[in-house]
């Protein structure tokens, strides 16, 4: 079942994200099997302030334990996460 993880960075936050950007984008690679996509929200400056992933697990306690465990999460990195179930409308992989 897929889930849209939303993650709003604390205010200021750039710094500590691109500081933890390389141990985050490891960890995604490594998980490549449950994750369906993802990238930054911009602000009006194109600095990013938070991520979307759309990603694919059995349960949401399995989501909820992926986003706890990513390194920016685990940096403090975010004010506010949400996840949520989610489903296809249009143009879906062709994995799901």
């Amino acid at each position: 079942m897929q889930f849209v993880i939303q993650c709003e960075d604390i205010p200021n936050g750039l710094e500590l994200r691109m500081a933890t950007r390389p141990a985050h984008m490891d960890y995604l690679k490594s998980q490549d099997a449950h994750v369906l996509g993802a990238g930054p929200f911009l602000d009006e400056q194109d600095q990013m302030v938070g991520s979307l992933l759309i990603v694919d697990f059995p349960s949401e306690a399995e989501a909820r334990t992926f986003a706890q465990n990513d390194p920016y999460a685990k940096a403090g990195l975010f004010a506010s996460t949400s996840i949520r179930r989610w489903r296809w409308g249009v143009k879906p992989p062709a994995s799901v």
